[in-house]
């Protein structure tokens, strides 16, 4: 079948179908929407941690090391350090809290659109199939209408309905793989936010009472 063909059927399709074909249209859009906008963000998560962690990992006074990191205002790692630093002075607990809140900021920033692309996944099908059932009830009651059920009256209202279920699953599947992908990389994010708030931690514990000139 020509697209032009497609396009023939999906602008003689009924109300109803073209209703669903829209709604499976703004689903699909935003979708692959969140899946650039997150394949560049994790992508400058990893790269500004992986600078922070060689940083942090060279040994530099924490003051020093605060100025340096300024600039790197995606990674969880830095934006956990900053906050820890920043609360030098006060007590652990208030430190703890301090710390669990940035946590839990910072994984939830990761996982922010994720369930946009679950939702996909997993409705847009149903929408499709919704409308497929639409399409061949209509084929029905046409051939209840005409009195005859020959392949010139069916097959154009069961290729309309079909072109929903096609719509629905184009939606669907790589919303499916990206979720499941994004979830892979933002849970490896999140492991790694959760060994170094508990490393930061007890170096502050360790250290605490001890900080002179900007530095624990």
């Amino acid at each position: 079948m020509s697209g032009d063909t497609v396009l023939t059927l999906i602008l003689k399709a009924g109300p109803v179908v073209k209703f669903v074909l829209l709604i499976l249209l703004f689903f699909s859009i935003f979708s692959w929407a969140i899946i650039f906008y997150k394949f560049r963000f994790l992508s400058k998560v990893e790269k500004e941690s992986a600078e922070f962690q060689k940083a942090f990992l060279k040994g530099k006074q924490w003051d020093v090391l605060y100025n340096s990191t300024k600039k790197l205002t995606i990674s969880p790692l830095a934006n956990m350090f900053r906050a820890a630093y920043s609360v030098e002075d006060a007590s652990l607990e208030e430190i703890k809290s301090a710390m669990q809140r940035v946590e839990n900021m910072e994984a939830a920033r990761l996982e922010r659109y994720l369930t946009f692309l679950a939702t996909t996944g997993s409705t847009t099908p149903f929408i499709g199939l919704f409308g497929t059932v639409w399409g061949i009830m209509n084929s029905f009651m046409g051939i209840g209408r005409i009195g005859a059920a020959s392949l010139a009256v069916v097959a154009p209202g069961i290729a309309e309905a079909l072109i929903a279920t096609a719509a629905g699953l184009a939606a669907a599947i790589p919303a499916v793989v990206a979720y499941n992908y994004y979830l892979g990389r933002t849970r490896r994010n999140i492991m790694m936010l959760e060994d170094f708030s508990r490393e930061l931690l007890e170096n502050i514990m360790r250290n605490h009472g001890e900080a002179q000139t900007g530095s624990f």
